[in-house]
């Protein structure tokens, strides 16, 4: 046998090792090898056939019994010379055998070798692939690891950022909107701090709106071709500068409440909402491209509507299965409660409240597809009992002025023109918004999977106004929507 085995006693065969191969593995090699080319591309004789056979049978079942032997008939001369040689091999444990089996087919083929030294080094190679595999999996792991952790510190950062940042202008609003919810539900300090809390909430909103809208503004004004990124960088930027100032506020406030502490409680005492919330719009930003009477203008234009303002509960939306129930009985009604929506197209039902109801509920499903669903609320007295509908080519509710659709291909240096039509377009707007009923969001637009089954909601209502149910199908550029809707009130 071959001196390179590195164990030839009998044990187990997965610790013996021969060519760089478990043993096992290599006479496994060494028979497939055997089995594919004995005829094709090795030829050997009878005699040497024999021994290999004699070697595998050994190996697979051990040294030879006659007892166990089958029986061979008279004329199977080829049976009993392959009996003859297994005899032969005597005692010789199983992994002696494959030894044997893997040095004879080495004597006899000098093709065999060769062909193992190929497998190995394929072998290798596929190990190094694999472990490299493993390296590069390991390095994206990692990676995705330190930019997760990276992405939430951000977040933390950014988040204490924005707390810091409502934290003083909590500060500095607290006192003004205090004395209005006093005046709101005296006595009642439960209603007093959840007023205040929205009040304060409303005011960081408008705050960072305002604040955006003019980042944009000037961005576009001093390069159209500025990136998304850079745009948002700048964003961050702004909103650090701004937490210094707005603590640079809260002290000027509290010295100007401590100067005017009178006439400050007795014009407070008798303000409205809307005179609570305008007072505190951005001041010092606007300061910078306008005079200072624009916030009396702004207290002028707000209107005794507002005296009403109670607080607005959350909306209940829940789902049903039954939708083609829902969709048969929508369609058996008297009413119009089956709408195709065309594409691009926002449909506005408009369902006024009703003096007998406390409550509005609705349904709605579609066919086959999804469809945007939210609810505003109009702060203004019904002109008409009836439920209309009214479609639109896009959502016309919007209070917000976009300055980025002003004239930027107008010269930056033309002087009074540009800002002459600049105030037009702000007194036009301005315009536009004092003469608008304010509208409050009672649930947001999102788009809805109506089509598996039926979207059911309610809500109590404010006030005295009208509901604005708004389906919206704007985002799709080609697939109308049909919509079943019912909307109906509780006593």
């Amino acid at each position: 046998m071959d001196n390179n085995s590195s164990n030839s006693r009998p044990g187990n065969t997965s610790t013996l090792e021969k060519w760089g191969f478990p043993l096992q593995e290599l006479y496994r090699l060494a028979f497939t090898f055997y089995k594919q080319n004995s005829g094709k591309a090795i030829h050997l004789s009878y005699e040497d056939n024999l021994k290999l056979i004699a070697f595998k049978q050994q190996a697979a079942v051990g040294p030879f019994n006659a007892n166990h032997a089958p029986a061979l008939g008279v004329l199977d001369v080829i049976g009993r010379d392959r009996q003859q040689h297994w005899q032969l091999l005597g005692d010789i444990t199983r992994e002696q055998a494959m030894e044997g089996f893997i040095d004879l087919l080495d004597t006899m083929c000098s093709a065999f070798r060769p062909y193992i030294e190929a497998v190995r080094q394929n072998r290798d190679e596929n190990l190094k692939a694999e472990l490299r595999r493993m390296e590069l999996e390991k390095e994206a792991r990692q990676k995705r690891e330190r930019e997760q952790q990276e992405l939430l510190e951000e977040g933390y950062k950014e988040e204490l950022q924005r707390r810091q940042l409502q934290d003083a202008l909590n500060k500095q609003t607290y006192q003004q909107f205090k004395l209005y919810a006093e005046k709101q539900f005296p006595g009642n300090p439960e209603q007093q701090a959840v007023l205040i809390h929205q009040l304060q909430r409303e005011h960081y909103h408008q705050y960072m709106q305002q604040l955006h809208l003019q980042s944009h503004g000037q961005t576009h004004a001093a390069n159209p071709n500025q990136n998304l990124e850079q745009q948002q960088t700048l964003d961050k930027d702004n909103d650090v500068l701004l937490l210094a100032e707005a603590e640079q506020q809260e002290q000027q406030q509290q010295q100007m409440n401590n100067n005017n502490s009178n006439s400050c409680s007795h014009n407070t005492g008798s303000a409205n909402l809307a005179q609570a919330m305008d007072g505190l719009q951005l001041n010092d930003i606007e300061s910078q491209s306008q005079t200072g009477e624009q916030p009396a203008q702004s207290e002028q234009l707000a209107g005794d509507e507002y005296d009403d303002y109670v607080m607005i509960r959350p909306a209940k939306i829940w789902t049903r299965p039954d939708i083609e129930q829902f969709k048969t009985e929508v369609s058996a009604g008297d009413g119009d409660g089956v709408i195709t929506i065309g594409h691009g197209d926002t449909v506005t039902v408009r369902v006024p409240t009703n003096m007998n109801g406390k409550c509005i509920f609705w349904e709605f499903a579609t066919d086959n597809y999804d469809i945007g669903f939210g609810i505003y609320f109009e702060w203004a007295k019904p002109v008409t009992n009836e439920v209309t509908v009214h479609v639109s080519d896009s959502d016309e509710d919007e209070d917000c002025v976009d300055e980025d659709y002003l004239s930027t291909t107008e010269d930056l240096e033309s002087g009074s023109l540009s800002q002459d039509r600049h105030a037009l377009a702000a007194q036009n707007a301005a315009a536009a918004a004092a003469t608008k009923p304010p509208i409050s969001i009672i649930v947001p637009i999102y788009r809805r999977e109506c089509y598996n089954e039926v979207y059911v909601g309610s809500h109590s209502y404010p006030g005295e106004g009208v509901y604005l149910l708004k389906f919206d199908n704007s985002y799709s550029i080609w697939r109308s929507k049909t919509l079943y809707y019912r909307v109906y009130y509780e006593r």
